[in-house]
């Protein structure tokens, strides 16, 4: 498993956290955060696990705010948003490479067999919610 490290191709051109390729779920529990991904390591490299701290401090901050006035952020600031949110709640998260459909229908099924709160898939032009 990866340590997580924000660099600037998961931010889109606004600076707001936008991980093409990459699937984030947030669990409540960080035991089963754990579990899931030590499931999922042996098929995905580049699997990291988010504690709340790093959520907070690393991708909270990438939500498009700066001191120059801007348009209001879209979708992918609100998503930012939810995650810090769950964070203070004491959420970890998960960011796990997708490359397809079908990737993202194996993640989700270890992911379904423990609680989650939160999970979206990041393509390149749009988000998709994972239920």
């Amino acid at each position: 498993m990866k340590d997580f490290e924000l660099t600037s191709k998961m931010l889109s051109m606004g600076g707001v956290f936008y991980p093409t390729g990459y699937a984030v779920i947030m669990f409540p529990d960080a035991a089963d955060a754990r579990k899931v991904a030590s499931e999922l390591e042996a098929s995905n490299d580049g699997l990291m696990l988010l504690s709340p701290e790093i959520i907070l401090e690393e991708i909270s901050p990438a939500d498009g705010h700066s001191d120059v006035h801007l348009p209001p952020v879209g979708t992918e600031g609100a998503t930012v948003h939810k995650f810090g949110d769950l964070a203070r709640e004491g959420h970890y998260g998960l960011m796990v490479p997708v490359h397809s459909g079908e990737d993202t229908e194996r993640v989700m099924a270890v992911v379904r067999t423990v609680p989650f709160s939160y999970a979206q898939r990041y393509h390149s032009l749009a988000m998709e919610d994972l239920e």
